[in-house]
C-alpha cells in the first residue's frame, strides 16, 4: 500500500490520465473518457479499498488505479519536500 501524507491538494494538470473540463463536473478533475474524480480513486485506497476492489467498483483498469495513485504519491512527495 503507497502512503500519502494526510488529505494535500494534488495538482492533476501534469497526469495524462486526467482532465480538467468546466463542462464536466464543474471542471474538477476526472479520469479521462469518464466522470470519475480523480481523488475518489486516491479516497478509495486511503480508505482501505484495494487496487481490484477499486478497479471493479468504478470499471476502471487495475494499471490506470495504479498510474493515478503513482501520480499522487509523486505530488505529494513533491509538496512535501
Amino acid at each position: 500500500m503507497l502512503a500519502y501524507p494526510h488529505n494535500p491538494v494534488i495538482d492533476w494538470s501534469a497526469c495524462r490520465l486526467v482532465e480538467s473540463n468546466p463542462r464536466k463536473l464543474s471542471g474538477v478533475p476526472i479520469i479521462k473518457g469518464t466522470r470519475l474524480q480523480a481523488d475518489s480513486i486516491v479516497e478509495n485506497y486511503e480508505g482501505g479499498s484495494p487496487i481490484d476492489e477499486i478497479a471493479e467498483n468504478f470499471s476502471i483498469p487495475e494499471s490506470t488505479i495504479r498510474e493515478i495513485l503513482a501520480f499522487a504519491a509523486a505530488q505529494r512527495k513533491s509538496n512535501v519536500a
